[in-house]
């Protein structure tokens, strides 16, 4: 594509995403400062439309761009838009007095739907590639405990057991703290390898209890529960958007799936990737574009709207929270 067409491409998104309205040469000769005529650009439009990067909504309209249009323009970004002042400061303080993990992925969700003003979802650490921080032993009854597992991510697992026989304050003190010193900062993978043996130093009835608590410990370490996605802002689809009036409810309904809020997100790194309409893996949602970035090495957000998104500041506000809130995690570690 030669430079010109490219300044065309852009020109016409930059004008339907600002307008919802299909784009004409004497608009773009107007307001578009590229300096050539209307005959220049009605010609350079014909060039883009037979290369199937905009298209004619109906007969005597301007011209709108098709989803390889969007994807060519996306490609070429070279300058992505800058934060406005009050979306710095709400990204710089939104999760300031912020109490758990819970608290920052829902202050992370709201605030992502508020600032791109689209659908936003938001991925809980992943536990596959996690690592135990702490582990609580808590008594609740001579023959009762709950188990507390704390990653280094924030998440909390806990699990209640009965015990075979009764244990003291004393004798529960004396396992949890071996229990920490052998698997405090090991991966959840090598929790098993790390609490081998450790049973081996109790006899009797603290043996069977001791058996009891690293067994289920295990388990809460290898059988991770299902991995959770939140979402915000879906009433940001509905508002001012002619893109999906005759397609937001099957979009509504696969937003309501985990099973599909996990595909979304699934193969992300720390790359901002752009999806756009048919480049959906979910059929229903091939009407919307996807914009997705890893955080910290252990989850994933994005946000999802019509096509017609402001490519530019959603790039740069997805991969600003990212950024903010996979340092926070790393840093309250």
């Amino acid at each position: 594509m030669q430079g010109r067409q490219l300044e065309i491409l852009k020109a016409i998104v930059d004008e339907y995403v600002a307008t919802e309205e299909p784009v004409g040469s004497k608009t773009l000769a107007a307001r578009a400062g590229l300096g050539i005529s209307p005959a220049t650009i009605r010609n350079e439009m014909a060039i883009l439309e037979d290369a199937g990067l905009i298209t004619q909504p109906h007969t005597s309209a301007g011209r709108i761009p098709t989803n390889r249009g969007y994807r060519v323009f996306v490609d070429q970004l070279a300058e992505i838009k800058p934060l406005s002042l009050a979306e710095r400061k709400a990204i710089e303080n939104f999760l300031d007095g912020a109490t758990d993990l819970d608290d920052v992925i829902s202050r992370t969700v709201r605030l992502l739907a508020q600032v791109t003003k689209q659908v936003a979802v938001v991925q809980y650490p992943s536990l596959i590639k996690a690592k135990v921080r702490h582990i609580e032993l808590v008594l609740l009854n001579p023959n009762r405990i709950m188990i507390v597992l704390i990653t280094d991510a924030g998440r909390v697992e806990q699990r209640m057991v009965e015990l075979q026989f009764e244990i003291t304050e004393g004798s529960l003190s004396d396992l949890h703290k071996k229990i920490n010193l052998a698997i405090a900062k090991q991966s959840l993978s090598n929790v098993a390898t790390k609490l081998d043996g450790l049973v081996n130093n109790y006899r009797a009835s603290d043996k069977s209890n001791a058996v009891i608590v690293v067994t289920t410990l295990i388990e809460m370490a290898v059988e991770h529960p299902e991995e959770k996605v939140v979402l915000a802002g879906a009433s940001n689809l509905a508002r001012d958007n002619q893109d999906l009036s005759s397609s937001i409810h099957p979009i509504l309904e696969a937003l309501e799936e985990q099973v599909v809020l996990l595909r979304l997100l699934s193969g992300t790194d720390s790359s901002v990737r752009v999806q756009i309409g048919d480049e959906q893996s979910e059929k229903s949602l091939r009407k919307t574009s996807l914009v997705t970035v890893g955080y910290a090495d252990i989850g994933a957000l994005g946000i999802l709207g019509p096509t017609r998104m402001d490519y530019a500041a959603s790039i740069t506000a997805v991969n600003a929270v990212a950024n903010y809130v996979g340092r926070f995690l790393t840093e309250n570690k």
